[in-house]
């Protein structure tokens, strides 16, 4: 007997700019919901690894809205700060998210850690890890990666978090600076995505 097709979907974030690129990654038959149609707040995000959270909410918001839910953790890691912020990247913004005084913060540490640093390519990495959970326990992850480096200034208007000073590996723009339909069809959620999907043959 073949797998019932999902027809509705929670997305678990209360993040506005993983909602909308999420929501353009998933077919457009599937029912979306977002956290603000049950009035649901994050739940605290202790875990080690970006799966351990992203596991952490899925299943927090499933269970609270009876739902399937498909949650993200994600994060910058810059090879220099010993792979920061990494599961902290949200946080260096603050109690608001304030992705401005986030990238402030990478920039103050790049100066500190290495002065020459914008002369350099400093190496990094955006990851993206996917759970999706049934109400029933059942779930799936994947994890997707994409190799770039640091811009030496913030460059771009589009995307959000940390786009405008990640460079992807063989591009010069950020993805601050890119078109959204090239950037969500080859960014880290994108790879993690399409490896969930294989895993998930009824998405």
């Amino acid at each position: 007997m073949r797998p019932k097709k999902i027809s509705k979907l929670l997305i678990g974030t209360n993040n506005k700019g993983k909602l909308k690129e999420i929501k353009d990654l998933l077919p457009k038959n599937i029912k979306i919901f977002s956290t603000s149609d049950f009035n649901l707040k994050s739940p605290k995000e202790n875990g080690k690894t970006f799966i351990e959270n992203s596991f952490i909410k899925a299943k927090f918001f499933s269970k609270k809205s009876d739902q399937i839910c498909i949650s993200d953790d994600s994060g910058l890691e810059i090879k220099i700060l010993n792979n920061q912020p990494g599961i902290y990247s949200a946080r260096w913004g603050g109690k608001n998210n304030d992705f401005d005084l986030a990238i402030k913060k990478v920039f103050k540490k790049l100066d500190k850690r290495m002065p020459s640093w914008r002369n350099k390519k400093i190496k990094a990495n955006f990851i993206c890890a996917l759970t999706i959970y049934w109400p029933s326990g059942k779930y799936k992850t994947s994890i997707g990666k994409i190799d770039g480096r640091i811009s030496n200034i913030k460059v771009g208007t589009k995307g959000f978090g940390y786009d405008p000073i990640f460079i992807p590996q063989k591009k010069n723009l950020t993805f601050g600076e890119m078109n959204k339909i090239k950037k969500i069809k080859m960014d880290h959620r994108f790879i993690a995505f399409k490896k969930l999907k294989k895993r998930v043959k009824i998405l």
